[in-house]
């Protein structure tokens, strides 16, 4: 059965001074799914660590599951599943052995174990490696191991570090569409962490963006996307412009801009790029400004070529575009 997670002024301050995480209250409801994203250093490993009970918040704060104060809690009585960049797997087992070990350790019966293992292989797709040794499995099968290995002793929280970033990118997106559908099956209580703006759209319920120890946003990716509280969470979730009007600075995406050629116009283009659905236009104005365009293919725009830049039918030229909505 999943829970209910609820940090109540979660901070975190290091040996020496150093802040972490400054204090946050956060809820995260049974079953969902919430994505940690941000980049390197910005506190989510270590919010994670705080909810796995591998850390302990500064004096005044709480971790709470379902409503109980978990905070003092050693991991291994929290009841949670991790899996970690690395792997974590064991050298000296095979696939089984691997799967089955946090059940050993836990005391499960060794019938129970060989139930739960047979399933966890048949679950990832491992059956035929099941007496294979680590060292052996590609870097995918190795993830799936480390996943079975987690959810084996049916946890009420998965929590994940980062699992697919050593993984080249096809493999990525394979594996999190797995993943995405392997927690929407086990309706379990997940909060995922990584960098990668495409995975926290991809597999997020809500996705918490972080900055410096703080929370920048947090909501839906979709509210993220065309809702971004600042600049910072703009760019992090897709690919935003920031342009600087007479009134202030507005955050356009490249695919809200249109792109029309006229001599006459300030703007001009400085690289095409094919993207394959899209073509990747470079924008300067005479002030130094530059924007990104998304467009359809159109071999008529070149580099060095005049364009009127728009967003929503008004040019930038001719009065303050609108900010995303």
């Amino acid at each position: 059965m999943s829970i209910a997670i609820s940090l109540r002024s979660c901070g975190k301050t290091w040996a020496g001074g150093a802040r972490g995480l400054l204090p946050i209250d956060m809820d995260i409801t049974a079953g969902e799914t919430l994505v940690l994203l941000g980049p390197s250093g910005c506190g989510k490993t270590t919010l994670l660590r705080l909810i796995a009970g591998l850390e302990v918040p500064d004096a005044g704060g709480q971790v709470l599951f379902d409503g109980k104060d978990v905070t003092r809690l050693p991991i291994e009585r929290r009841n949670v599943g991790m899996v970690f960049q690395s792997y974590a797997l064991f050298p000296n087992m095979d696939v089984t052995g691997n799967i089955g070990y946090g059940l050993r350790v836990r005391g499960f019966a060794k019938n129970e174990v060989q139930n739960r293992v047979a399933e966890m292989l048949e679950m990832m797709q491992l059956t035929e490696f099941r007496n294979r040794s680590i060292d052996a499995l590609s870097g995918g099968q190795r993830q799936r191991v480390a996943l079975a290995r987690a959810i084996a002793p049916r946890p009420q929280v998965l929590l994940l570090d980062e699992p697919l970033s050593a993984l080249d990118a096809r493999l990525r997106e394979q594996l999190r569409q797995e993943i995405d559908t392997l927690l929407r099956a086990l309706g379990i209580t997940a909060i995922y962490v990584t960098h990668d703006q495409s995975e926290a759209m991809a597999l997020g319920d809500r996705i918490c963006v972080m900055d410096a120890g703080r929370i920048a946003q947090m909501g839906s990716g979709r509210d993220l996307y065309h809702h971004p509280a600042n600049a910072f969470v703009a760019d992090f979730i897709g690919d935003a412009n920031k342009y600087v009007t007479q009134t202030g600075e507005v955050i356009l995406r490249p695919e809200e801009l249109s792109l029309r050629p006229d001599p006459n116009a300030a703007f001009m283009i400085t690289r095409v790029t094919f993207l394959g659905p899209v073509l990747r236009v470079m924008v300067r104005h005479p002030d130094g400004q530059e924007l990104r365009a998304d467009v359809a293919d159109d071999v008529t725009l070149q580099p060095g070529m005049r364009v009127e830049v728009s967003v929503g039918g008004a040019s930038l030229m001719k009065a303050d575009p609108p900010a995303l909505d």
